[in-house]
């Protein structure tokens, strides 16, 4: 069973700085339909402009990752974790029993683009933690890279959620299958692209809920960007 949720249905939020669509429930947009997908509670794909991002505010409880397209992004929490994000660098932040952060473009002129992800974790009030890691390009050509996971397996930064998040740029016309266990799903999220998932067509910014299938099957109409979870 696929459920696609198309880009131009996203709830969306813009000002002089800020382009962000919403998957899910966030902030001023609210659908009751659309509260998260499993462990998954937030998507968020966002683009700020030179300079700009969010100043210092909370979480707690909440596994918070943030992959980013293209820019640079300028992070630094209460946890002492600072520095910038580059493309194809993931950062992992266990919000646990509370940390303060910060968010920013790190340029002042070039845009940044990213999708930030909330997991609920399994375990509320955890030490809050960060870690930060750059994955190679190449190693998720036309197969999928485990950027995270609970048990920080294969080089992926670990996280405090029954959750693996995957990467995978393909190449037109390539195929690549994730086997999907029994009580599982797959959200799926298109960077940039065309794709068919499980034989239905997604594009940039589309969507997709998958569940009660044994394994989900990626074909390239033209080159893809995208990065997809396996979660409880």
């Amino acid at each position: 069973m696929i459920e696609i949720r198309p880009s131009a249905e996203r709830g969306a939020f813009k000002n002089a700085w800020l382009d962000a669509k919403y998957s899910f429930s966030f902030n001023n947009y609210y659908d009751p339909r659309r509260m998260g997908f499993r462990a998954l509670r937030v998507i968020n794909e966002d683009r700020f402009g030179g300079g700009q991002g969010f100043g210092m505010h909370p979480h707690d409880n909440m596994e918070i990752l943030t992959w980013v397209n293209s820019g640079a992004l300028a992070h630094r929490d209460s946890t002492g974790g600072e520095g910038q994000i580059g493309p194809g660098e993931l950062q992992a932040m266990s919000a646990g029993s509370g940390l303060m952060h910060s968010e920013f473009n790190a340029s002042k002129t070039e845009p940044v683009h990213l999708f930030q992800i909330w997991i609920h974790p399994d375990k509320e009030g955890v030490r809050p933690g960060y870690s930060q890691k750059t994955f190679d390009r190449d190693a998720r050509r036309n197969q999928l890279q485990l950027v995270a996971s609970p048990t920080g397996e294969a080089g992926s930064l670990k996280i405090e959620a029954d959750a693996k998040m995957y990467a995978l740029i393909l190449e037109a016309g390539q195929t690549v299958k994730l086997p999907v266990a029994p009580d599982r799903g797959v959200w799926v999220q298109v960077a940039a692209g065309s794709i068919t998932v499980n034989g239905q067509p997604l594009a940039t910014g589309d969507g997709a809920a998958i569940e009660q299938e044994s394994e989900v099957v990626f074909t390239a109409q033209a080159a893809t960007e995208l990065i997809a979870f396996d979660l409880k």
